[in-house]
């Protein structure tokens, strides 16, 4: 696997270091031993899989709050999105700086998402794919979000989304100080 660190402390572009001949190519998608050398959570303790029919569906920004803070890491395995990770620690050193990085098939990119970061993505295509893994089981009273649009980030969108969920476009402003606070659903 090849590591490639983002702007955002922690998080990590995941790669298939590929290994090919005319029959196509070989690679691992999944290490434990090499995640743990490199610093990064290698317990996986749930799989998910995300589907989007239409270009400009925008999910997210969702974490969930401690305890149950969790690790994502997310690939597209049909389509194309646009997965960003927004770093929400407040004693980070890139505390509220995000990294957008555009996830397809043939690129084979994943994108790794520290615990205390939220993560959301934007279809640009449709019929797009994403299959994630997290460290921690999903708690649904952990569960939260922060604003796609939040003037906080200013996230440099691709393109305006078109189709959002009620909950996403009606987290309200960040504050630090809502982090803890009961996520709602």
């Amino acid at each position: 696997m090849l590591f490639t660190p983002t702007p955002v402390a922690g998080a990590m572009i995941l790669e298939v270091k590929r290994i090919g001949d005319d029959r196509g190519y070989f690679g691992r998608l999944w290490c434990e031993r090499e995640m743990a050398e490199h610093g990064l959570v290698s317990v996986i303790r749930q799989s998910n899989v995300g589907f989007s029919p239409r270009k400009g569906t925008l999910r997210g920004l969702h974490y969930q709050c401690a305890p149950h803070q969790e690790v994502k890491i997310v690939r597209c395995t049909r389509g194309r999105v646009f997965d960003v990770v927004v770093d929400l620690r407040p004693d980070s050193p890139t505390y509220c700086a995000w990294h957008g990085e555009e996830l397809t098939p043939d690129n084979g990119k994943m994108l790794y998402v520290p615990e205390g970061c939220a993560t959301g993505y934007l279809t640009l295509e449709d019929d797009s794919e994403i299959y994630y893994n997290t460290s921690e089981f999903y708690a649904p009273d952990a569960a939260t979000g922060v604003r796609w649009d939040d003037p906080a980030f200013a996230i440099d969108w691709p393109t305006q989304p078109a189709v959002l969920s009620d909950n996403d476009v009606s987290w309200p402003d960040y504050t630090p100080e809502a982090l803890n606070k009961d996520a709602h659903s």
